[in-house]
């Protein structure tokens, strides 16, 4: 029993650091995701190609290998060590990780935008434009508040989905939850951590599967 004991404090440590992953991805990708929708939806021809190109190929990559492709870039492409490089008390190991996720997840939420941006009937833009509104209060106090209500359930799949991938960063030696029951169950010989890890896991999609069905009901004033 204290084995066990012993490992969900052991995983509670590495949960900081998924927390961590996934509330720093969640932010900028969603910023990131905004400004890449836009540009999906560009007059320009020029940019809506290469925001396709990118949004096809984050889209069309494993995870992993973007993730591996961050981490080794600098030193193979310009020689730059980053064993020294640090942002505060985050190693470029986690660096890495935060922008491999972002511009992936991005990507993903990018045409979520974008297909509830283009939903969005014409009429709302005229009543706006009669009512005094400029472009940018148009966009952000009429016609963002109605996209995510419209996105909601999607991003809340992505959202989902994120919280599981975290696992992956483990590959670039980040001690997040999966690599400490990782070495656990190899110490141990046993199942248990991994079976622990799936609760803190499930536990976690669980709450954020609550908070966004009743972020989705408070936005029912939408319809």
């Amino acid at each position: 029993m204290e084995k066990y004991i012993s490992t969900i404090k052991l995983l509670s440590g590495g949960f900081v650091i998924t927390l961590e992953i996934f509330a720093y991805t969640l932010v900028f990708s969603v910023i990131l995701g905004l400004l890449v929708s836009k540009g999906r939806m560009s007059r320009n021809p020029v940019i809506r190609s290469l925001v396709r190109i990118y949004i096809s190929v984050m889209r069309g990559t494993p995870l992993m290998l973007q993730l591996l492709l961050v981490y080794y870039l600098p030193y193979y492409m310009f020689g730059v060590k980053t064993g020294n490089i640090k942002i505060g008390p985050y190693s470029y190991d986690f660096i890495a990780t935060i922008i491999a996720f972002t511009v992936n997840y991005a990507a993903y939420f990018a045409e979520i935008f974008r297909s509830g941006i283009q939903s969005m009937p014409k009429g709302q833009y005229e009543a706006a434009q009669i009512l005094g509104f400029s472009k940018s209060q148009t966009f952000f106090r009429i016609i963002l508040p109605q996209v995510f209500k419209r996105v909601l359930p999607a991003m809340t799949n992505e959202i989902i989905t994120l919280v599981k991938d975290t696992s992956l960063s483990r590959i670039l030696s980040i001690k997040e939850m999966f690599f400490f029951s990782s070495s656990a169950a190899a110490r141990m010989s046993s199942i248990m951590p991994f079976i622990i890890a799936g609760v803190f896991y499930y536990v976690f999609n669980g709450i954020i599967e609550i908070t966004m069905n009743r972020v989705e009901k408070k936005l029912d004033y939408y319809q």
